[in-house]
């Protein structure tokens, strides 16, 4: 159905010609699914947009063609790709906020290339698009088709694109990071969905992913891409479950394991190569543990038993793991945990009142308010030194409550306790001394970071503003933090545009422990981080954890990570807590109906492989 043959794409920067994919080649067989995986920039969503025929301006095919059902993409002219795309080839992307037109109701969305492609009028394409709802999973679809994108929420967002990529009958369908903004129940439900659409309407798929979890369920073929190569190719079985190449031991080693807590996760060292002048020899090399002098030759992809690996070395390794990470930090006594808590919040309650438009009692007209209360009389305390993981679907009103515990959010009733302090009822200016003890670590450091200042001037604001040391001092506590999140001192001149995700988000771990807090809220600190950096990170807050006492509230809705990190577990639901314990009590013999349903959707890539395997 697809056929990529010696894809070389490279694309003109400031900097010079960044070579992003060298020598693809891989097939996507009519009715099966072929996952690519790897690290953010390895060139995965470049080989779907040049399969789409959607590659920027900057970007050119040096080499190599793409095939698709015998016609050559390349060859093609703008017109003929623009049909291609409007009737045989359906693109999934991972943000469906960003796409979706927000000014348009969503069945205009999903119908709009029936209009521009097969002719439809627009009344027709309204019709089918509620079908296509339908089909998806939608729960009363005309009425859904008629609303707007923030009106719906994330899975049924995710459901409308690809209700729109159904549209034209496609015979592939290309998927980049569809689940990776949902909770798990969701991702779950879009998995199930894909399948039975699959199956359905014998369609071929190109699913693109970090989590790989997610592709053990879902993929026939895996290929592991890293540095714009292919480094292992073959199926799902085999490369997830005794993988060949280094690269794909770390990712798969990378991976917290339900029920198989350790004290540390095994992270892969360094960093991508840079892709303007990438190593002649293994691209791996400087962050591979088993690298040999042979490594320095250019490696080419060779078969080994059923699949393809490019290392010299891949006979030898079949069968060594990757290394296991040694403890780094001598624990803190953490007999405090049986003290006086650090956080104790009594009966905490925050309701928002949306509005609701306007009601006419006879001729009167009334303003209608809803009211939504996503945080219920919550109770609960966490003590030095512990994790408390904080899980539910997305609304449920996790990061309400972090937020309102810090006093980001006014409460509308209860006790918020930080320390020997009650913040509940203090007005805002009284709350300086908590800043200084309880922080936050925000999902999105892009969001949270100033672009236009340095990071060391990002990390001294918050000392200078406590008053922490003389002024003089200020720069060897910026390094000295620098150090603490391990990274070089010379980063306190870059920007934070000049950094990767994980560095970003060490960055804003680094500014929540410029105050020298004892108390952080992590909201969603590595959700959208690949799995090897994800471990680093979570290496990191488990080390500071020991080495410094810090207590966390760790929010996640990825419960693998919680279930590795955290010494309890409290599950929310529409703004309660419903199951609160140990955690591998929770993990192991949850009590809660709803905790045991949200258990049972995580993806495992150890588990048994799925009965259409």
């Amino acid at each position: 159905m697809l056929q990529i043959d010696d894809l070389t794409v490279r694309y003109r920067t400031p900097g010079g010609v960044l070579e992003a994919l060298s020598s693809i080649s891989i097939s996507a067989e009519k009715g099966r699914t072929l996952a690519l995986v790897g690290e953010s920039g390895s060139g995965k969503s470049t080989v779907a947009l040049a399969a789409m025929g959607l590659l920027p301006q900057e970007a050119e095919i040096a080499s190599g063609k793409i095939v698709f059902d015998g016609r050559d993409i390349g060859a093609m002219s703008f017109e003929e790709r623009r049909q291609l795309r409007g009737s045989r080839l359906g693109l999934v992307f991972q943000d469906p906020f960003s796409v979706l037109n927000p000014s348009l109701p969503i069945g205009e969305q999903v119908g709009e290339g029936l209009v521009h492609h097969r002719g439809f009028s627009k009344a027709q394409a309204f019709e089918r698009a509620v079908e296509l709802l339908n089909e998806v999973g939608i729960v009363n679809p005309q009425a859904v088709a008629k609303a707007y994108p923030h009106e719906l929420s994330g899975g049924m967002r995710q459901r409308a694109l690809i209700a729109g990529a159904l549209a034209p009958e496609p015979d592939l369908l290309i998927l980049d990071e569809p689940t990776t903004a949902l909770d798990v129940t969701i991702e779950a439900q879009i998995l199930d969905l894909l399948e039975q659409l699959r199956t359905s309407r014998g369609l071929t798929m190109l699913f693109i992913s970090h989590n790989l979890g997610v592709v053990r369920r879902i993929a026939d073929e895996v290929a592991v891409l890293y540095a714009g190569q292919i480094v292992e190719h073959g199926s799902t079985t085999e490369v997830l479950h005794h993988p060949v190449h280094p690269y794909s031991k770390g990712l798969l080693a990378a991976i917290p394991r339900i029920g198989l807590k350790q004290h540390r996760l095994a992270a892969i060292p360094g960093r991508l190569p840079d892709l303007r002048k990438p190593p002649s020899g293994c691209r791996f090399i400087t962050r591979c543990p088993f690298a040999t002098p042979s490594s320095d030759a250019p490696q080419t992809l060779r078969q080994v038993g059923e699949r393809k690996v490019r290392c010299a070395n891949a006979e030898p390794l079949r069968d060594t793991p990757w290394p296991r990470p040694e403890q780094v930090a001598e624990p803190i006594d953490l007999s405090a945990r049986n003290q006086k808590p650090i956080v104790s919040v009594t009966d905490l309650t925050k309701t928002f009142r949306l509005g609701g438009g306007w009601r006419f009692d006879g001729w009167r007209p009334r303003k209608v308010e809803t009211l939504l209360t996503p945080v219920n009389a919550i109770s609960l305390d966490i003590r030095q030194g512990e994790v408390l993981g904080l899980v539910g679907e997305s609304g449920s009103g996790k990061t309400t409550l972090g937020r309102t515990i810090l006093r980001l959010i006014d409460p509308d009733a209860g006790t918020i306790r930080i320390g020997s302090e009650t913040i509940s009822d203090k007005p805002q200016r009284e709350l300086e001394a908590m800043r200084r003890t309880a922080q936050i670590v925000f999902q999105n450091p892009d969001s949270s970071l100033n672009p236009r200042k340095t990071i060391g001037e990002l990390l001294a604001r918050p000392i200078e503003r406590f008053g922490l040391v003389p002024k003089a001092e200020i720069p060897a506590r910026v390094r000295a933090l620098l150090d603490l999140v391990r990274l070089p001192a010379h980063y306190a001149d870059r920007y934070a545009h000049q950094m990767s995700g994980g560095e970003k988000q060490r960055v804003g771990i680094a500014r929540a422990l410029a105050t020298e807090p004892k108390f952080i809220v992590c909201d969603e600190p590595v959700s959208a981080l690949d799995v090897s950096v994800q471990a680093a990170i979570v290496n990191l807050l488990a080390d500071l954890r020991d080495r410094l006492g810090v207590a966390y509230l760790f929010i996640s809705h990825d419960i693998s990570v919680v279930a590795h990190l955290a010494d309890r577990i409290a599950v929310m639901n529409r703004g309660e807590l419903v199951e609160i314990g140990d955690a591998d009590t929770v993990m192991n013999n949850p009590q809660h109906p709803y905790t045991i349903k949200l258990l049972s959707a995580v993806p495992r890539v150890d588990a048994a492989m799925q009965a259409r395997t």
